[in-house]
């Protein structure tokens, strides 16, 4: 039977309704093993009719240039775009607010929580903790915006559910002109960036080359935008 031009019609809704109306699938083999991941590595997907993704996940080499694309997307459009904000166990400075840049909480608070998988991602700096909860996503999701996060690839494992659906972008390294970008730093981009594709990229959505920020943005922008009209293929554990 053939559908209606309703049905057909793509709408930028969120996941998860009529979940199991959608039968074309395929298997996707991937080549790459994950060295830090418990994720498979051979899987079923399903592709659905177009729907709006939870969170927006930037990964890249350190330095690509993820944190200001994430400040970017939130300033140009913060009825769309939110970050989570960080837990710290550091004390608040002068005239910080709690909630407003962070949460403050005890070492032993945050350790507990830890102990109880409640964070997403976590690490110490200058004897302080700092990490980013799971909560803290959700209540984005709760507001209908999309919680942008610039994570490490093993954030994956938590994030590749239905329930934060995630939208994976890779931002990867400027190009490289031979003679003329001989710069140290620049090649260790390079090489990082060429290790996380090589590794992750059976996970990516989609890839940019960051060649120009501006550019960069304005494509992610685009890509965004269509996610939300165009056919998706997506893991079968989201659907069934």
């Amino acid at each position: 039977m053939e559908k209606t031009k309703q049905e057909q019609q793509a709408s930028c809704t969120w996941f998860g309704k009529k979940k199991k109306q959608y039968k074309d699938k395929y298997l996707a083999k991937h080549n790459a093993v994950f060295d830090q991941l418990d994720l498979v590595t051979y899987e079923e997907v399903v592709k659905l009719p177009a729907f709006k993704r939870k969170t927006l996940v930037l990964l890249g080499a350190h330095g690509v240039g993820r944190r200001h694309i994430k400040n970017t997307l939130i300033t140009k459009h913060p009825d769309r775009f939110a970050y989570p904000i960080p837990h710290t166990t550091r004390p608040p400075k002068k005239d910080e607010e709690n909630g407003k840049n962070y949460y403050f909480v005890s070492h032993d608070q945050m350790m507990q929580d830890i102990s109880n998988n409640e964070y997403l991602e976590y690490g110490s700096h200058e004897d302080a903790m700092y990490g980013t909860k799971l909560e803290t996503i959700r209540k984005i999701q709760e507001q209908g915006l999309i919680a942008i996060l610039d994570v490490e690839p093993q954030a994956l494992k938590v994030l590749r559910t239905a329930e934060f659906a995630p939208f994976v972008v890779f931002i990867a390294a400027p190009t490289i002109t031979p003679g003329l970008n001989e710069d140290e730093s620049l090649q260790r981009l390079q090489k990082e960036s060429d290790i996380l594709q090589r590794t992750y990229a059976h996970y990516f959505d989609l890839t940019i080359i960051n060649n120009e920020i501006d550019e960069t943005i304005r494509h992610l922008e685009e890509a965004v935008e269509l996610v939300c009209t165009a056919p998706q293929w997506v893991p079968v554990s989201w659907v069934y």
